[in-house]
């Protein structure tokens, strides 16, 4: 029996990313809105009798859904946020996964260091909100790829989309929100042939905003917060799904 104001007392002890509903009334405040993101990324509704590997699951609601939605065996893995600084801790992945005594296995590990002989092949991979954190982009997909048995599902914080040969920006300080952690921003013709050249034979675009629509989020940016136009023009959040 879970008691619902302790509940409430523990979730609030956690600076959490991920918005997770624990039921019992209680939906953990994430700064990412989690839910609307999960209707951008084309998860397949049924899972059942898959195996999902979750790279960079942080609180773990998508390897939480993954599971809620039949797969019968899910790793979750993720290497940055555990130093105990700020939200960077697994406490909010430990409690949700009490909470909904859930069986998703977690695992410490970069995704430089995945490999088929570590931790095996799986159905279906998710890279959700990585790319571009990583200092070594292509090598990470070549990472990623080794470890896909069918289907991958990226998403990424995108730039130079006005570009249409293949190219990225690069973020060598805090040029990306002020965070130095981001390291690139490829256009979605960069991340494309970069699948590709790592082995996926088929890739998509699945979900990203019009040059209409960024044309008019640019001029109330700029307006509303003084944002720079052109950046705000070019960039978005791209899903890509590629099959082996």
């Amino acid at each position: 029996m879970v008691n619902t104001s302790e509940l409430k007392r523990e979730v609030a002890k956690i600076t959490w990313w991920h918005r997770i509903d624990l039921g019992h009334g209680v939906v953990t405040p994430g700064v990412d809105d989690t839910p609307e993101k999960l209707k951008t990324l084309g998860f397949p509704d049924d899972l059942s009798g898959m195996t999902v590997l979750d790279i960079g699951d942080w609180d773990g609601f998508f390897s939480f859904e993954a599971e809620r939605r039949g797969a019968k065996r899910v790793l979750a893995i993720d290497s940055c946020y555990r130093d105990g600084e700020s939200w960077q801790t697994n406490s909010g992945f430990d409690l949700a996964h009490r909470v909904l005594d859930s069986k998703v296995e977690h695992r410490e590990m970069d995704v430089l260091d995945v490999s088929p002989e570590k931790i095996g092949q799986f159905d279906f991979v998710l890279f959700l909100g990585v790319l571009y954190h990583m200092r070594h982009p292509l090598l990470a997909l070549e990472k990623v790829f080794s470890v896909t048995g069918k289907q991958l599902i990226l998403e990424t914080h995108a730039d130079m989309l006005l570009h249409n040969r293949p190219a990225m920006a690069f973020y060598p300080e805090k040029e990306l929100e002020n965070d130095p952690t981001n390291w690139c921003g490829p256009n979605a013709a960069a991340v494309e042939a970069m699948l590709k050249s790592v082995g996926f034979r088929k890739v998509e675009v699945v979900s990203g905003k019009s040059l209409l629509f960024r044309l008019g989020r640019a001029v109330k940016w700029r307006i509303q917060h003084g944002k720079p136009f052109m950046d705000t023009v070019q960039r978005d959040r791209l899903v890509f799904h590629a099959w082996r």
